[in-house]
């Protein structure tokens, strides 16, 4: 038998996770409202649940409104677990409040 070590795991894949700005209020951060749908377990129906995802905007690029993509990474804060990593659409006169 040899010595050899077990190959380094893998890293897990970050899928972006894809939600619209709803606040802008903290300096570097800004608040992603995600929805999905979850179809009810009983009567089939399906339901639109949401969640808050706190994320870190380095350079204060996004503004309420804004359609962005986020992955996780590690802790930032108390509450921040997502960056930013690329802003799909902008809202509608978002360039005009720079």
């Amino acid at each position: 038998m040899t010595n050899e070590q077990a190959p380094a795991s893998a890293e897990k894949i970050k899928h972006p996770i894809v939600g619209m700005v709803v606040s802008t209020k903290g300096d570097k951060s800004i608040t992603v409202l995600v929805e999905r749908r979850v179809r009810h377990p009983i009567y089939g129906k399906y339901v639109r649940k949401s969640s808050r995802l706190h994320a870190h905007d380095e350079n204060n690029e996004c503004h309420d409104g804004d359609r962005v993509a986020i992955i996780e990474t590690r802790p930032i804060s108390r509450t921040k677990f997502f960056r930013l990593a690329e802003i799909l659409e902008r809202a509608q006169g978002a360039g005009e409040q720079a």
